[in-house]
């Protein structure tokens, strides 16, 4: 068994969060940019903003759920407003 990674993705053209998990977050994302992703293809371009690695799927599965649950929420939208304030340059 290969390593597995759960993925936050952000879209600041729809201020859109996605997650999910992948052996391969590279090609993942080329997926997710290039229009193959039927449930992200409207919200392109799409960009990393958490990473993380997990010992075998079952693993990846079980945050990834975490992450979309409301402590997740909570998590993601944190993110979200450390890369805002990072880039505007104000906390």
């Amino acid at each position: 068994m290969g390593k597995y990674f759960v993925y936050v993705l952000y879209s600041d053209a729809h201020s859109r969060y996605y997650v999910g998990q992948t052996n391969n977050l590279e090609l993942r994302l080329q997926r997710h940019n290039s229009g193959q992703v039927v449930s992200t293809k409207p919200f392109r371009p799409w960009r990393f903003i958490f990473t993380a690695e997990c010992e075998n799927r079952a693993a990846a599965m079980k945050r990834e759920k975490w992450l979309k649950s409301g402590a997740g929420l909570k998590f993601r939208k944190s993110l979200g407003e450390d890369i805002a304030s990072r880039e505007t340059g104000r906390p």
